[in-house]
């Protein structure tokens, strides 16, 4: 019988790191798995012990209060967090590829210190959105509208199936400055929680990974400084592509934990 390539991977530091992550979720995540996903309440208080452990920042430098994992060492934090609770590991799986990690390699110095360090630290937790009613797979088709006036963006439009979009502190957010441009005209901005003219629509009622929450998010008339567009103009498709690349590889990571029984290790 050949060896399993993943037994070749591992450095004896790749596996402390490993085991350390799953003792500390079948302690303090596991437990509790069952009874959030019973009842649908969002798990913060898993988020602020992952916080504790620095797994909120796994992808940051550490000049920017994170612990700089390594990819690798990214995957095998989600498959433990996701052997124990399903959604706790989709909500830290998009607060750290899909707005953590943007953040550190697009964003400006500014918006690194404003940002960056308190999602770090699980001060912050963040969310992505994307998905529209009318554009799922096909984003370049999206229809929010950012128009700009002044040092501002006006945004309006509806985005639909966004994790953590009623409890983030902060929302990366896709418009497009004209549906007629397609990709070349889709944007990215970073949206606070309480911006006038952001609200929070239909709550989803799922049939698993309940503790996650999954919300429709409606702006109108929403007002953006021009100082939290992330990257230029026209840029954001192009953005989002690879932020998702990174977050299908944080997919597969949930789905190996996942399917790995307790009691077994993998």
């Amino acid at each position: 019988m050949t060896t399993p390539l993943r037994g070749t991977l591992l450095s004896e530091e790749h596996r402390l790191f490993q085991r350390t992550v799953r003792e500390f979720v079948e302690r303090e995540i596991a437990p509790h798995a069952a009874r959030l996903d019973a009842t649908g309440e969002f798990p913060h208080d898993n988020l602020r012990k992952m916080a504790e452990m620095g797994l909120m920042g796994l992808l940051v430098p550490p000049e920017y209060g994170g612990i700089g994992a390594s990819a690798l060492e990214y995957v095998l934090a989600l498959e433990e967090v996701a052997r124990g609770c399903a959604s706790t590991a989709v909500i830290l799986s998009v607060h750290n590829s899909l707005v953590c990690y943007p953040l550190w390699r697009f964003g400006t110095p500014e918006q690194r210190e404003r940002y960056l360090r308190r999602l770090a630290r699980g001060e912050m937790l963040g969310a992505f959105a994307l998905t529209e009613p009318e554009a799922g797979s096909d984003a370049a088709s999206i229809r929010t509208r950012a128009r700009r006036e002044g040092d501002s963006y006006v945004l309006n439009g509806t985005k639909i199936f966004i994790t953590s979009g009623d409890v983030a502190d902060i929302v990366l957010l896709f418009a497009t400055l004209d549906p007629g441009l397609g990709s070349r005209g889709i944007t990215a901005f970073l949206l606070e929680k309480g911006t006038p003219g952001l609200r929070v629509g239909k709550k989803e009622d799922k049939l698993g990974l309940r503790a996650s929450s999954t919300v429709e998010l409606v702006l109108e008339d929403c007002l953006v400084p021009a100082a939290n567009r992330l990257g230029e103009e026209g840029e954001g498709f192009r953005l989002a592509l690879q932020f998702l690349t990174g977050g299908r590889i944080g997919i597969a990571a949930q789905a190996v934990g996942i399917a790995v029984p307790h009691g077994r290790q993998p």
